[in-house]
């Protein structure tokens, strides 16, 4: 069933955040696919080149529904995705929809999400990744090391993939959470912000869906720099996760650490 615009006057107002860097080749169709849902777009070039540029620029001239910001030059994913959120939220949006540029989630799923979202609207709905034979071993392999680490920075089982970059945002509790510490700048960010939330309170819903790896994709993971950034993230957050055993306990126990 597609998804059916929010109207004035209902507090569901949600947008489509992506975070671009040279994805050039296929931001069109990403947007395109966001639009035929009726979602606003919501774009933030991290330092693009000019080619990207241009497209992006074209983009905007051409579809009133989408905004498009700009950074001065590349911060990383963590940074743009920060930007995002919080223009979003100034701009009155309640949630945002964070999709990637380069194909890998499936668009068809947006009415889902945002289904989930209204039903739910103060939890964080996270996309659970399906793959196909395009994933890369050592990179699902690798996943499940973060995994473990975020059942143990939680006490829970509660988040099922914190890694997939295809969630939506209750945006008011994320920019609080925002307001509250910086979160990291890289890839990083999509672990750390939904671990936070969770300490924050905010509850989780899982929702399956397909994820490819494009042939010929443009990834920026760099394995060696962005594992030791993981790597690091997580010794930060087993250490934040010790003075809040006792509220995570409790919780665990009065069954508000668990969601479907």
């Amino acid at each position: 069933m597609p998804y059916a615009p929010a109207s004035a006057g209902d507090d569901f107002q949600p947008c489509a955040l992506i975070p671009i860097y040279n994805h050039k080749d296929t931001i069109a169709a990403t947007v395109q696919a966001l639009r035929a849902h009726g979602l606003p777009v919501v774009i933030v070039d991290d330092g693009s080149n000019e080619a990207t540029c241009a497209v992006l620029k074209a983009l905007a001239a051409n579809e009133p529904a989408l905004r498009l910001i700009r950074l001065p030059r590349n911060g990383g994913k963590g940074r743009a995705l920060t930007a995002g959120l919080i223009a979003a939220r100034d701009a009155g949006y309640s949630h945002a929809l964070q999709i990637d540029a380069d194909g890998q989630h499936n668009a068809a799923d947006v009415p889902r999400f945002l289904a989930e979202g209204r039903a739910h609207p103060q939890a964080l709905i996270c996309g659970q990744p399906i793959y196909d034979e395009s994933v890369p071993r050592a990179r699902l392999y690798g996943r499940y090391v973060t995994h473990v680490c975020v059942w143990m920075e939680t006490l829970s089982f509660t988040l099922r993939d914190s890694m997939c970059g295809y969630r939506l945002y209750p945006l008011e509790a994320t920019c609080a959470e925002i307001d509250r510490a910086p979160l990291p700048s890289r890839m990083d960010f999509d672990t750390e912000v939904a671990v936070r939330l969770i300490w924050r309170g905010v509850r989780v819903r899982n929702l399956p869906t397909r994820v490819i790896y494009p042939e010929n994709g443009l990834s920026h993971f760099h394995m060696l720099h962005d594992n030791l950034r993981i790597s690091a993230m997580h010794t930060r957050l087993l250490l934040g996760m010790i003075p809040r055993v006792p509220m995570l306990l409790w919780r665990k126990r009065r069954g508000t650490a668990w969601v479907a």
